[in-house]
């Protein structure tokens, strides 16, 4: 299996399949209410809203650099995006963003040059930049982190 395939297979099954940890992101995200979503649980901690929009501002920044762009210490959304007051409609539009993000994302993943996911990133930031391999693999991780959170949050 060639290394896009298995990042596909990977990030596929966090999002939407079996994994072996528990349920994937989008059945995380089935049971969070809006309601639960703007709640702030404790001072200090993120809301489930906030935690989506910094997924999607991740996935995005991940899709840049896969597309040849320089690395930032931010995403071009910002880090940690602010949410404003509650809106359901923008809660909905943010979990289809996320998900169309996704889509997008592995259809970059899918046309990825085989060559090219052993070569470092666009990152001058640091010494040895990641492979791109090693920039999806840790993208995976860090989805797999929140969705934990969010999880935890709307137990």
């Amino acid at each position: 299996m060639k290394t896009g395939e298995k990042l596909i297979k990977e990030l596929e099954e966090v999002l939407s399949g079996q994994p072996w940890y528990g349920q994937s992101v989008y059945d995380i995200l089935s049971r969070v209410t809006f309601e639960s979503a703007y709640e702030k649980p404790l001072p200090g901690v993120h809301n489930v809203a906030k935690i989506i929009l910094h997924m999607l501002s991740w996935t995005e920044e991940v899709m840049d650099r896969l597309n040849g762009m320089a690395a930032s210490s931010n995403p071009s959304s910002g880090d940690w995006p602010e949410t404003g007051a509650p809106d359901e409609q923008k809660w909905q539009l943010w979990i289809d963003d996320l998900k169309l993000a996704n889509v997008n994302l592995l259809k970059i993943i899918r046309d990825f040059p085989e060559n090219q996911w052993q070569e470092p990133t666009n990152d001058t930031r640091y010494e040895q930049a990641a492979t791109y391999e090693e920039l999806v693999q840790g993208f995976i991780q860090h989805q797999i982190y929140h969705a934990g959170q969010i999880a935890i949050l709307v137990k």
